[in-house]
């Protein structure tokens, strides 16, 4: 328990010190007019306030990334507890929110026009590939998963009303009104409630890591050797590949530019941006613990916690493991019935508020790189339709293995924007040292993981780590050389 209260203090600490230190680096003008105001449009760049903007960046970035990763992460050991607070911290806050002032910087830029300014068009093409394919995934795959869920809730697969198919269709609807109207319209209204009841969720379940049932926390002396019971990944990078909402994750920076057009001044980024990732790391830190804890408590199955962990995901079996299954059992068995109906937001509302926005996200992608105005609704048709088409085929493909490469993507995707983010840094004459050490360690993450994963190379672990390690020498040492002759420059 130790280990768990530290760790809530010191991610509650990061935002007031080391996000402050980093505001400072970038340097927010609040004279300066923000997109909302400059490109106004009615659609997508429309002043909004700023706690619900606070709560539409929170539940587009967390959704059910930081309670199923941090789940998932907590059977590596307390290892996940360092993770969520360092790589909060240091990374992901960082990531997010010097991702965003950029975008607002750049007139509300979308991430593949900011890694193509700051890399090159090569890098701009490939991001662009990159994140479209990222975003229709993840909007296919939170079609059928909620879909999936409230059939199995309802139980009325023989009729229409209720059926698979029912769900799926009500689902896409849902999707095509949240990805065509205005963002105030149906976004801003309904998501600062689910980000709240999210938020309620988690203040539910830290009272029950304190004061309700059995069961104990593991401390930090245990957190540098791997308990999974199943993984043959090393704790080392497999922990900070499952983990990635809640630490650090690429997803977001192509979730921030949509609030970053509708902030109203460059000093809120700091609260908004920064303070939502710290916000989700919290999250991640108590589902992680409520799982391990609730583990321990149960009686019905032998072995270690996170051998429990486990057997509840599976439901004692030998299947996939289901981080649902354990989030519906704590929130009824903690909760009772609030904690069902909280279950049910968890694991059914919250994926489909990440699918909503990750449409949204790369109809603005798309148009971004097309320079097509989105103001009439004719335009974000003629986006849309290939988008949802792409992804209404994609749903009559097995997800098994491509799921399994998204944790992977959605990190390289952050190692992309770091970097992006580090030369901006370089090229205003900053301190960039915060974002170099990230990107480089994420790069380290990435490459070593893709090295020894079964769905990658396949190689001994210690070769992925060799290669890593001389790809960040690598890219260190161009980084230098580029630095330098960036000192000569003026502040572009």
């Amino acid at each position: 328990m130790i280990t768990f209260v530290i760790s809530l203090c010191l991610l509650v600490l990061g935002y007031f010190v080391y996000g402050k230190f980093v505001e400072r680096i970038f340097g927010p003008d609040p004279a300066r007019q923000t997109p909302c105001f400059t490109n106004r449009d009615g659609v997508d760049f429309i002043p909004m306030p700023t706690w619900k903007v606070f709560l539409i960046q929170f539940l587009n970035i967390a959704g059910t990334g930081p309670i199923f990763g941090a789940i998932q992460g907590i059977l590596f050991g307390p290892a996940a507890f360092i993770w969520i607070v360092l790589g909060c911290i240091f990374g992901g806050a960082v990531h997010d929110f010097l991702s965003a002032m950029v975008s607002i910087r750049q007139r509300g830029a979308s991430l593949p026009e900011i890694i193509g300014k700051e890399l090159g068009s090569t890098a701009r093409i490939v991001m662009l590939v990159f994140s479209l394919v990222l975003m229709i995934l993840v909007g296919a795959v939170f079609v059928t998963t909620p879909a999936g869920l409230l059939t199995r809730m309802t139980g009325s697969e023989d009729a229409f009303i209720g059926s698979n198919l029912f769900w799926v269709i009500a689902i896409l609807l849902y999707y095509v009104l949240a990805t065509l109207l205005p963002i105030d319209k149906l976004i801003g209204r309904i998501y600062p409630v689910f980000g709240l009841a999210l938020l309620i969720m988690a203040v539910g379940m830290l009272v029950g890591i304190l004061f309700i049932g059995g069961g104990t926390l593991p401390e930090i002396t245990d957190a540098f050797s791997n308990h999974h019971p199943s993984s043959s990944i090393p704790l080392f990078p497999g922990l900070f590949i499952t983990i990635a909402c809640g630490a650090v994750s690429g997803f977001h920076a192509t979730q921030s530019p949509m609030m970053a057009r509708c902030i109203q001044n460059e000093r809120l980024g700091r609260p908004v941006f920064y303070g939502a990732m710290i916000t989700e790391g919290l999250v991640a830190l108590i589902w992680a613990a409520a799982a391990i804890k609730f583990a321990d408590s149960v009686s019905d199955y032998e072995g270690t916690p996170y051998q429990k962990l486990w057997a509840l995901m599976t439901n004692g079996g030998t299947s996939n493991p289901n981080p649902a299954i354990i989030v519906d059992t704590i929130c009824n068995s903690w909760l009772g019935t609030v904690g069902a109906i909280l279950a049910i937001l968890g694991v059914v509302a919250a994926p489909i508020t990440s699918g909503d926005t990750a449409f949204r996200s790369a109809r603005l992608i798309a148009a971004d790189f097309l320079h097509f105005k989105q103001e009439r609704t004719i335009n974000r048709l003629i986006l849309s339709i290939p988008l949802f088409a792409v992804a209404v085929s994609l749903m009559f493909v097995d997800f098994s293995v491509l799921w399994r490469y998204f944790g992977w993507s959605n990190q390289t995707l952050s190692v992309f924007t770091l970097w992006a983010i580090t030369v901006y840094l370089a090229r205003k004459h900053k301190l960039y040292i915060v974002t170099l050490v990230p990107a480089l360690f994420m790069t380290y993450v990435c490459t070593s993981y893709i090295c020894i994963a079964p769905e990658g190379l396949q190689l001994p672990a210690i070769a992925g780590y060799i290669i890593a390690a001389l790809l960040d020498i690598s890219l260190l040492v161009w980084f230098i050389v580029w630095q330098r002759k960036m000192q000569n420059q003026p502040n572009q």
